[in-house]
């Protein structure tokens, strides 16, 4: 299958979902038909060509196939009878595609299912990966992705939620939001998974189109892109991780770095900026900055600031100590890391020993940084990180 007819069918793949729940209901079986009307047209489309219509093609071999698993059903007949009286023309002129994407959006989010599931199900239907693919991003036996994918889908089935904008629709922006920055955050910490990276940012896109006037939305937006605009220079040719300050900046994005900084600059000033923009900020003065010397460190420790009086976040607490170190000094941020000891939330962590080691090598305590960055190396998960950080160890002992 051609790149333009996949991403084609991934453009299309939640419009013509919304159009066949929005017509005839049962949100997890009409999930199942249009995939298998997506797999049709990827076998036939390159053959025969791509037809006229593309969406109302879909709707229309996905309509045909939700009539099939609906007769299947012990409750066929009564089915098969709503299915026939709810049959209608294929184009749904009065309802904008856009509509449709946004409300699968929501529907994946709902407040009864779990962060996971709501991740699983919005690349599902809404990004239009298969489950072997989700199953993969996220290291875990497809049985296991399907059974996540399945009891999502019940679920969303068993609220017998109507397919439309749910009423508390606005308060469910922030969780939307979230979903999308876990993928995102999924495919960058992966040096492999740039695919899932570029997804979460392709999906972003629509929900600023969608909703352009949400300053957190613009601020989500921005972030993904300035962070990405770092990933060609974040490694080396062999896959070992390289620290902004040592990255080449050459390599950065230009182009995604100034999409970004004029997305944050247009909302910044309209006041009350949320967690999403704050730290877009943060990633605009990193991105602008010529050289890692170049690093306008006040601002961005006073960025962080603002940014924990508003998140309890712990990961936000150790980026604030690093911070205020490289304006203050490292006993400044080795003495806000120790106020952090007791969060329980971090036990484990291996970014609290990294960040704890850096510091120790910043204040000249060599021997200390370098039994702290092994520490971190024994708890971090990833190989890359682990090989990043026994190989600071390994230069401080050869230093």
């Amino acid at each position: 299958m051609s790149t333009t007819t996949e991403d084609l069918l991934r453009s299309l793949a939640p419009q013509v979902l919304g159009a066949v729940v929005r017509r005839y209901g049962h949100f997890d079986t009409a999930e199942d038909a249009v995939q298998e009307a997506l797999l049709a047209a990827a076998t036939q489309w390159p053959r025969d060509g791509t037809p006229d219509n593309p969406r109302a093609w879909l709707i229309t071999v996905a309509s045909r196939r939700l009539t099939d698993l609906l007769r299947n059903e012990q409750a066929r007949r009564t089915r098969e009878d709503t299915v026939a009286r709810n049959l209608a023309p294929v184009a749904d002129a009065h309802v904008p595609d856009s509509d449709d994407t946004l409300i699968l959006l929501f529907l994946c989010c709902h407040p009864s299912l779990s962060p996971a599931s709501q991740i699983a199900l919005t690349l599902r239907a809404v990004g239009g990966l298969t489950t072997t693919e989700i199953a993969r991003a996220f290291l875990v036996p497809e049985t296991t992705m399907t059974r996540r994918i399945s009891r999502a889908k019940q679920a969303i089935a068993d609220s017998g939620v109507p397919f439309g904008l749910p009423a508390d629709h606005a308060s469910r922006v922030p969780a939307v939001l979230h979903v999308l920055y876990l993928i995102f955050t999924e495919g960058y910490a992966d040096l492999r998974r740039d695919d899932l990276a570029a997804e979460a940012i392709r999906l972003t896109r629509v929900v600023h189109r969608l909703l352009p006037d949400d300053g957190e939305v613009a601020g989500l937006l921005a972030l993904m892109l300035l962070t990405e605009a770092r990933r060609a220079a974040r490694s080396s040719a062999s896959g070992d991780l390289i620290p902004m300050d040592e990255q080449d900046r050459s390599l950065w994005d230009a182009s995604a770095i100034a999409s970004g900084v004029e997305l944050i600059s247009a909302v910044l000033p309209l006041g009350r900026p949320g967690p999403y923009q704050l730290q877009a900020a943060i990633a605009a003065v990193h991105d602008e900055a010529p050289t890692a010397a170049d690093t306008d460190w006040p601002q961005i420790a006073a960025l962080y600031g603002l940014l924990l009086r508003i998140s309890d976040n712990p990961v936000v607490a150790l980026n604030h100590a690093v911070a205020v170190a490289m304006v203050q000094g490292p006993r400044a941020g080795l003495a806000l890391l120790a106020s952090l000891e007791p969060d329980k939330r971090l036990a484990g962590d291996h970014r609290m020993a990294a960040v704890r080691a850096h510091l120790l090598e910043m204040s000249g305590d060599l021997v200390a940084a370098r039994d702290e960055y092994l520490d971190a190396a024994r708890q971090a998960i990833s190989v890359a990180q682990q090989r990043y950080l026994r190989g600071r160890a390994a230069r401080l002992v050869s230093g």
